[in-house]
């Protein structure tokens, strides 16, 4: 593998593989840290944060989560690791961090890989044991959360009001598997 770009939190490579005919292709493509997503349910209702996005230059309404590893180098130093062991512990950071969720068993539902040019994996958590902190949250980011019925989540996802598409997919998925 072969770096052909670098900035802070992706970089681009260049692989060379062996195809089953025996010749060989280059393929390109990007990297980033893996992230997590928590599905926190309770009572059959989901907590759903409301995150400024830059991107979107809005609010959006979103599962709480975040990075795996906050930089690139870390990420790259932990590459042929076992990337369910941190991103376990991600997501009981980030709970933590963004919305005050003190989480005691996380159930890895899913890991959503995001493309053959894209190397952007999705870890989602179920959180069903946990204790609630409202003491802590994360300095700088604007994030307020809800418990919202699954119900009023399914209608959230079909109505585009959670625009992370992966998610959606997920969320619904576990919604369809509990009814």
């Amino acid at each position: 593998m072969k770096t052909k770009y670098s900035g802070k939190i992706i970089k681009v490579v260049e692989e060379e593989v062996k195809l089953p005919n025996g010749k060989a292709k280059t393929y390109e493509y990007a990297m980033r840290s893996p992230g997590v997503r928590a599905l926190i349910v309770k009572d059959n209702k989901m907590l759903i944060s409301k995150e400024y996005r830059h991107e979107l230059n809005a609010y959006d309404y979103r599962l709480p989560g975040g990075k795996v590893f906050d930089t690139l180098e870390e990420y790259t130093n932990h590459l042929n690791d076992d990337m369910a062991k941190f991103a376990k512990m991600a997501v009981v950071k980030e709970c933590y961090e963004e919305v005050g969720i003190i989480t005691k068993t996380p159930k890895l539902l899913h890991i959503s890989k995001a493309g053959a040019t894209v190397v952007w994996d999705l870890f989602y958590y179920e959180i069903t044991n946990f204790k609630l902190d409202k003491q802590h949250l994360e300095d700088g980011e604007i994030i307020n959360y809800e418990w919202f019925t699954f119900d009023e989540v399914k209608k959230m996802c079909l109505n585009n009001k959670i625009t992370e598409d992966r998610s959606v997919g997920i969320i619904l998925k576990y919604l369809l598997n509990k009814q």
